[in-house]
């Protein structure tokens, strides 16, 4: 049993080394960028949610005038 968790301390020793050597590698966005597109995001997620709500509301008046 001691032998498999020194390897599994192993593997994870050198899975951390690998994550950190990626990170390194990553191109992080600047602080401008970030708003930006955060911006974005928010925006097309309200036109979205407003679109879908548009249609949910028209499709629920054809259903009540089909039910009556």
């Amino acid at each position: 049993m001691a032998a498999g968790s020194e390897s599994f301390l192993k593997r994870s020793g050198k899975f951390l080394k690998e994550v950190r050597s990626e990170l390194k590698k990553v191109t992080w966005p600047s602080k401008n960028e970030l708003v930006s597109s955060t911006i974005v995001v928010i925006i097309s997620v309200a036109l979205i949610s407003g679109f879908i709500w548009i249609v949910d509301s028209i499709l629920l008046n054809v259903l009540k005038l089909i039910l009556r």
